[in-house]
């Protein structure tokens, strides 16, 4: 079978996020398919960006090949973003014919966080006979709209409302990685029985190939623990959906407590953290570089308590399915989740502990709890969490369970 795969932000363990193409590209290739990944030669999600000389270029990256379209360069969510995305549309449609000329599919799945792809993957689908399969990361327009408080008369957020449409009236197939999307769906036009939930997982070979390494990271959590100090660690990105600053006031609370908060990752949001932890004085907060995710890991594994949250949102009665969270089990520690969501992976899994978000006093008390637990409580915890990951998150069945969702058009 022959996939065509459009995900604008589209990375890899050399550029970084966006993850997931690159691991059902892994997965389906190993399969016996042919894979294409067509994306943006910018993406604000990245890490770093590819080489890109010309309109079209083809690279191929630990096996995968990527065609990459020429785009322009932008910083955040603003305006950049916004032209960014249009750039990339429209070279999409007025290129058709040569990626075809390229690649011919048998499916073209329109995977982009926004809708708008949804209308280049339309036209090739068509031209090549091909089935048309549309995977929902985000609810656009309702993301912008509860997220960024646009209004429904936006003209961005109604030319977003006319994809999100046309993409569910004209798939053959729509895959949502968010668990509870089926209902908003069936609202805008969606055949119930196009629906198929696939969410986002963990890739099994990285962690049994993974090696130590020695980084700032390491040695910095190696002095903090012989220090005495339990380590809470949050990674990935700074923005303002992660509500960062209420780990930064629970750091705060416990000033005068044996423990260390690891900031680690980049993002929009970071020099505000900074400059908030400075102002506080606190001596027992960290902020240290993104690393690539073959460095990751060891590092997860190291930390005593990981962190997460996202702000206490409306959307998020949808469902999460963030990446972090998967690599989090799969390290094998505990994990202190402050996101109101209906599915709740770390209560399945009993890998942590819930909590509600934006709350710095309930954090701080988490991690006391946590830190009266004994060091084979910690890793009974963290066990479940991995054991859980690798039996319901593993790209490998994934992938299978996505190629089958395609074979019963």
């Amino acid at each position: 079978m022959n996939i065509l795969l459009i995900n604008h932000y589209a990375g890899n363990n050399k550029l970084g996020m966006e993850y997931r193409p690159y691991y059902l590209a892994n997965e389906w290739i190993k399969q016996g398919h042919n894979v294409l990944i067509v994306a943006s030669s910018q993406a604000h999600v990245r890490s770093s960006q590819p080489d890109v000389k010309r309109n079209l270029q083809i690279d191929t990256i630990d096996g995968i090949n990527y065609l990459w379209i020429k785009t322009n360069k932008y910083n955040g969510n603003g305006i950049g973003r916004i032209f960014n995305i249009f750039v990339f549309i429209i070279k999409l449609i007025f290129n058709k014919n040569k990626i075809i000329k390229i690649f011919k599919p048998d499916v073209v799945i329109a995977s982009s966080t926004y809708p708008l792809d949804i209308f280049p993957a339309n036209k090739i689908a068509k031209q090549c006979n091909a089935k048309l399969v549309f995977e929902v990361h985000d609810l656009w327009p309702l993301s912008p709209m509860e997220l960024g408080g646009y209004s429904k008369n936006h003209p961005f957020i109604k030319v977003m409302q006319w994809a999100e449409n046309f993409a569910y009236k004209k798939s053959d197939k729509v895959i949502s990685i968010l668990p509870n999307t089926l209902e908003h769906m069936l609202e805008h036009g969606l055949n119930p029985a196009k629906f198929h939930y696939i969410p986002n997982g963990i890739a099994m070979d990285e962690w049994q190939n993974c090696e130590n390494v020695s980084c700032e990271h390491i040695n910095l959590i190696n002095k903090l623990k012989t220090e005495g100090k339990t380590v809470i660690g949050y990674a990935g990105s700074h923005g303002l959906a992660n509500a960062l600053q209420y780990l930064i006031q629970a750091a705060d609370l416990l000033r005068e407590e044996p423990v260390a908060f690891l900031f680690i990752g980049n993002g929009p949001d970071k020099e505000t953290l900074k400059n908030q932890a400075a102002i506080m004085n606190l001596q027992n907060v960290f902020f240290l570089n993104a690393v690539p995710k073959k460095t990751l890991i060891p590092i997860l594994k190291k930390i005593d308590i990981l962190f997460i949250s996202l702000q206490y949102k409306p959307i998020f009665r949808f469902g999460i399915s963030p990446n972090k969270l998967f690599d989090y089990m799969m390290s094998g520690r505990p994990i202190i989740q402050a996101i109101k969501t209906p599915t709740d992976i770390v209560k399945l899994a009993d890998c942590g502990i819930t909590i509600e978000p934006e709350n710095h006093f309930l954090i701080a008390e988490t991690i006391k709890y946590f830190m009266q637990l004994t060091p084979d409580e910690l890793s009974d915890i963290g066990a479940r969490g991995k054991n859980y990951v690798a039996l319901h998150h593993n790209y490998k069945v994934l992938a299978q369970d996505f190629i089958n969702s395609i074979e019963s058009i």
